[in-house]
């Protein structure tokens, strides 16, 4: 079973990666819902406690791993600088 949890959750993780690369090749996070990342984040991370407590490697990795791509969004999405074509539009 554990097998089978590690390959659930790599492959849940890793549908993150291309959104995550993709952010911080462009610089431009902007269009990433607030609301989202912190419920989507929060949920992560309660999956994380959770794994924690019942001892589950599986649950722990995965959602250790996705919280880190989640943070990086929240990171790119209010720290990032903005991109210098969007800088030129801004009134």
């Amino acid at each position: 079973m554990t097998v089978l949890g590690l390959l659930a959750g790599t492959l849940t993780t890793l549908s993150f990666l291309p959104q995550v690369i993709r952010t911080l090749r462009t610089r431009h996070a902007g269009d990433l819902s607030a609301a989202w990342l912190l419920i989507f984040g929060t949920g992560v991370a309660t999956w994380c406690v959770y794994g924690i407590l019942r001892s589950d490697i599986a649950i722990i990795v995965t959602n250790a791993t996705t919280f880190a791509l989640v943070m990086a969004l929240v990171i790119a999405k209010y720290a990032v600088a903005t991109p210098p074509a969007a800088a030129k539009e801004a009134p």
